[in-house]
C-alpha cells in the first residue's frame, strides 16, 4: 500500500528545514508529481542512491518503483545543505549526492541502509545534516528576512522590500538568485501557491473576504485576484487545474497523504507580525 507521511524536522533543524517525510510505494509503481516549493529537497531511497532536487519552477513527474521506501528532507527557501555552487545553477536539476558530497555521501548511504527502519534512517540523516549546518553551512540572515517578507499572508512590494533591506532591487535579485535559485518575484508567486495548498491540505475554511468561499475564498485569502488567477498559476506551477490537483472537492486535499508536517508550520506564519515595508 502506498503511503506518504510528513513530519516536523528535529528541533535543531527547524530553522532550515520545512518538513521531513517517509514515502513507501506498494506493489505497483507510483507516479509522483513534484511541485515547486521555493526550496531544495533531498530524496533518499533506502538502499539506493540519494539525490538533491534543486529549486523547481514547474512540475516534475517521476515514476517511483514498486516496493520502494524513500526518506526526504525539504528545506526552507534560502537554506540548503553544503553545495559546491550557488542555487541559481541548480534550478530544475536533479544531482546525485555522491557527485556533491563525494566520500561522505558513500558513508551516509551505507549507514542509512543499515539503519533497520525508515524512521531510524531519517533520524540518522537529520543528525548528519545538523552536524553539517553547525560546521560548514552559512545561512544568509538577510535572505531569511526577505523570504519571511515574501510569504503569502500579506502583499509586499519587491522594490519596497529591497529598500527595507538596504539593497537596490538589482542587488536583492542577485542575492536571491544565489541563495534561493529564483528571483524575489518568482519566489513570491511560488510561496503564494504554497499558501493556497497549505490551506487546502489543512481543510481550512475561507474567511469570506469579498464574499467568496470555497476554493475562490481560499484563493483570495492568499492574495490571488480571483479563482481564475489561481487556476492560471496552478496550471503553470503544477501542470494541472486546482480540481485535477486536489480532487473532486478542490478546497480539500484528496490524495490521502499526510501533509501536516509541511502545512502546519507554513500556516503558523500567518499569525506572526508582518514585516512593514
Amino acid at each position: 500500500m502506498d503511503s506518504y507521511v510528513e513530519r516536523p524536522p528535529s528541533p535543531g533543524l527547524a530553522g532550515v528545514v520545512r518538513t521531513v517525510w517517509i514515502q513507501r510505494t506498494g506493489a505497483a509503481p507510483y507516479v509522483q508529481r513534484h511541485l515547486p516549493t521555493g526550496g531544495v529537497e533531498i530524496h533518499f531511497p533506502i538502499g539506493g542512491r540519494p539525490q538533491l532536487v534543486g529549486p523547481l519552477t514547474g512540475p516534475v513527474v517521476e515514476v517511483l518503483p514498486a516496493h520502494t521506501t524513500i526518506v526526504g528532507v525539504r528545506f526552507h527557501p534560502g537554506t540548503a545543505p553544503p553545495l559546491p555552487t550557488v542555487l541559481d545553477d541548480l534550478v530544475n536539476q536533479r544531482l546525485g549526492l555522491g557527485d556533491l558530497w563525494r566520500s561522505s555521501a558513500d558513508r551516509l548511504v551505507e549507514a542509512m541502509a543499515l539503519a533497520g527502519t525508515p524512521e531510524r534512517a531519517l533520524a540518522f540523516l537529520q543528525a548528519h545534516l545538523l552536524q553539517e549546518f553547525r560546521t560548514r553551512v552559512h545561512v544568509d540572515p538577510l535572505m531569511g528576512e526577505a523570504v519571511t517578507a515574501l510569504m503569502p499572508w500579506q502583499p509586499v512590494n519587491i522594490d519596497a522590500l529591497a529598500a527595507h533591506l538596504a539593497l537596490s532591487p538589482s542587488q536583492l535579485r542577485r542575492r536571491c538568485l544565489q541563495a534561493v535559485g529564483m528571483s524575489p518575484k518568482v519566489l513570491q508567486r511560488t510561496l503564494r501557491f504554497q499558501g493556497f495548498l497549505a490551506l487546502a491540505q489543512a481543510g481550512a475554511a475561507a474567511t469570506g473576504r469579498r464574499g467568496a468561499d470555497g476554493m475562490a475564498g481560499l484563493a483570495i485569502d492568499v492574495g490571488y485576484a480571483d479563482q481564475a488567477h489561481l487556476s492560471r498559476e496552478c496550471l503553470r506551477l503544477t501542470g494541472l487545474t486546482p480540481r485535477q490537483l486536489l480532487g473532486v472537492n478542490a478546497d480539500r486535499c484528496a490524495c490521502d497523504h499526510d501533509h501536516s508536517g509541511s502545512y502546519l508550520p507554513f500556516l503558523a506564519s500567518r499569525s506572526r507580525q508582518p514585516l512593514r515595508v
